[in-house]
């Protein structure tokens, strides 16, 4: 059985998972212009000599928001691990695959975003 602080702690866990899980999905569906508003506000500038990269398209920046809900899903599975076991062991796993696909496809986009720049 888990102390109350192990219990605390999968507590905390979760809600991590939760709100990057609820913030991604935000990101993602640009609910209430959001999505819009990090793009101008923050990956389309330049940083330092860097110039904006793949976060600065539509599509880039979808991926980029798949990874914050996929990190919040393995949080979210972390956390049920404690208690549910199975599912918890699926959606860790899920979250996995999903950081996985969505980590080549954003490697991909930021080699072809850097090809096309120094063209």
């Amino acid at each position: 059985m888990l102390g109350g602080a192990k219990i605390r702690d999968v507590g905390v866990v979760l809600a991590i998972g939760l709100l990057l899980c609820l913030a991604g999905l935000v990101l993602l569906f640009n609910l209430l212009g959001a999505g819009d508003a990090v793009i101008r506000r923050v990956t389309s500038r330049s940083l330092g000599e860097l110039a904006p990269g793949f976060a600065a398209s539509r599509r880039g920046f979808r991926t980029y928001a798949m990874l914050v809900v996929a990190v919040g899903i393995l949080c979210v599975g972390l956390a049920m691990t404690a208690r549910f076991l199975p599912l918890g062991a699926a959606l860790l796993v899920f979250g996995a695959v999903t950081f996985g696909i969505a980590s080549v496809i954003a490697i991909a986009g930021e080699v072809e975003t850097y090809r096309a720049l120094k063209r």
